[in-house]
């Protein structure tokens, strides 16, 4: 059955959300509950048609305006292809859109490595005297490197907030796809069940037909393989992406915590005039802005993949109808497996409804005094079959009683029975034994459970399920995944540039110290050479 490999898809697709979705939009659930158990009734939502463009195969472009970007890989031209996270010219495109921090980060490295090299040889080899200092250019000096150190403390507690923002979010999301996906399972699980106990249905002596009962085990079979393999999927899956996100929160952690000492440790010992230590942060800091503007470029590509993502996702709970490229990666249920299944689940229900009303007929009330067990009292009402013989609705007659309500009226019927010559029979008013009704009252449950099924395996039929849970994921978990991630590339920025800054102020900050102490000693002597004079 196609279920199980749909859902996981449904799974993997969401959890890739978590790193590139977002939107906004409202999600609209209706539900009801089948024998205590919660099942969603069909939904779908209709909206304004979207401008659009259609490709070559008339698949519908998603998301079109928002991912027109210059794509490197087809001579810088505009990408038009839409949201398509299996398209290399996409991520190509969007790549693109973080390719300055990837510049700066490569400039960084390049030139401000060749300046300490440079520096270092010329320290090495050609160092001269010095011979004077500007007291303005050690003044900018130390006010420029205090200020660009207060900016790499609020970059830095930007980044921790900013980070703590987006694991929650990232979570939250993981939390509801899986939710979704167990749901799923447990509606697949609780319908097999419904369709095994059918077989075991006898109401005095009737059962299900032989050849009925061959299908419902093929058809049981195969949903609780899908039911089991969209379990495991799931379990396996979301440990995956939690040990991912995990590991991306402590990254950021560490590069926050790190990054705050490296600016206070070079603070304090430019200030101390500790010039050895503070080439080796230096050194140290040279490679970590490098390592940060490529991570602040990785997560503004994470930024904008999220935004294409919102906006492909709202597109497609739009346009049902439509091809798009989430169909390549989330094709919903095979239609002819669904309609198997639901195919199957009317014809037991109609079948079981039919066993009742043959006992309530033959038996409860019946015509022929020889099948008479001293009932008495008024005639049990039959139930309504919602089902015609050829499986379309039928609507209730009005002495009829529903699969929903059954139960508690033939309860009214029961009388209290005793046993004469091994056969059970009323010893009070009544029509219904007790071990008959039990039997009625088990095939309707039955019976009342297949039949609310139905609208479930439609839902997993024409992707309503799937297009809900996009839509409550749009209103619910978009904004703030799209929020957070703008958050933490905006603090890895400003660490970057603030540190980048700071790194180069302390080799300023260490000349300028070092001109002043010679500045103040060659006074020093000076001054003292004139008062030998004198």
């Amino acid at each position: 059955m196609a279920i199980s490999r749909d859902n996981s898809s449904l799974l993997l697709l969401l959890t890739i959300c978590i790193f590139f979705v977002s939107s906004e939009a409202a999600s609209q659930k209706k539900s009801s509950h089948v024998n205590g158990r919660q099942s969603i009734v069909p939904f779908r939502r209709f909206g304004a048609e979207i401008s659009t463009k259609l490709v070559n195969n008339n698949s519908f472009v998603l998301a079109s305006k928002r991912t027109e970007r210059r794509d490197p890989l087809n001579n810088f031209k505009d990408y038009t292809g839409g949201w398509n996270i299996s398209n290399r010219h996409y991520w190509a495109s969007v790549g693109f859109s973080a390719a300055p921090l990837f510049v700066i980060a490569l400039v960084w490295f390049v030139i401000f490595g060749l300046i300490l090299l440079c520096s270092a040889c010329y320290y090495c080899c050609c160092r001269r005297p010095i011979h004077s200092y500007s007291r303005v250019a050690y003044a900018i000096s130390i006010i420029l490197l205090l200020l660009f150190t207060l900016a790499s403390i609020v970059g830095c507690i930007l980044l921790y907030n900013g980070q703590g923002k987006f694991h929650s979010s990232t979570s939250n999301t993981l939390d509801y796809v899986v939710g979704q996906a167990n749901f799923t399972v447990e509606n697949l699980r609780a319908f097999s069940g419904n369709l095994s106990a059918a077989k075991r249905i006898n109401v005095t002596n009737l059962f299900v037909p032989g050849d009925l009962q061959g299908r419902i085990d093929e058809i049981v079979t195969r949903v609780n393989t899908s039911a089991n393999d969209l379990d495991r999927r799931t379990a396996d899956n979301s440990k995956n992406i939690r040990d991912v996100l995990d590991t991306v929160r402590l990254i950021l952690i560490i590069v926050a915590a790190v990054m705050i000492l490296l600016t206070f440790l070079g603070f304090v010992f430019s200030i101390l005039g500790l010039q050895f230590l503070v080439y080796i942060l230096v050194l140290i800091g040279w490679f970590l802005v490098a390592a940060t503007f490529i991570m602040s470029g990785v997560f503004l590509l994470l930024h904008n993949v999220v935004g294409d993502t919102c906006v492909a996702m709202d597109e497609w709970v739009l346009h049902p109808s439509e091809h798009t490229a989430l169909d390549d990666i989330l094709p919903c249920v095979d239609v002819s497996t669904a309609n198997d299944s639901l195919y199957r689940s009317r014809e037991v229900t109609y079948n079981l409804a039919d066993i009742v009303n043959n006992v309530i007929n033959g038996v409860v009330n019946p015509s022929n005094p020889k099948i008479q067990f001293n009932q008495s009292g008024p005639l049990v009402p039959t139930l309504c079959n919602p089902l015609n013989k050829d499986l379309s609705n039928r609507t209730c007659a009005s002495d009829e009683v529903t699969l929903s309500n059954a139960s508690q009226v033939w309860k009214k019927y029961e009388c209290s029975a005793t046993s004469i010559n091994g056969f059970e029979v009323c010893a009070t008013v009544g029509r219904i034994t007790p071990t008959i009704y039990d039997q009625m009252d088990a095939a309707v449950s039955v019976g009342y459970g297949l039949y609310h099924y139905g609208p479930f395996l439609v839902q997993l039929e024409d992707c309503t399920f799937v297009r809900e849970t996009f839509s409550s994921i749009k209103q619910n978990n978009c904004p703030g995944l799209r929020k957070n991630t703008k958050w933490v590339y905006a603090g890895l920025t400003m660490v970057s540039a603030a540190v980048m800054l700071s790194t180069i102020f302390w080799v300023i900050y260490a000349r300028e110290r070092r001109h002043r102490v010679y500045g103040k000693q060659n006074d020093f002597r000076q001054g003292h050479a004139l008062v030998l004079d004198k």
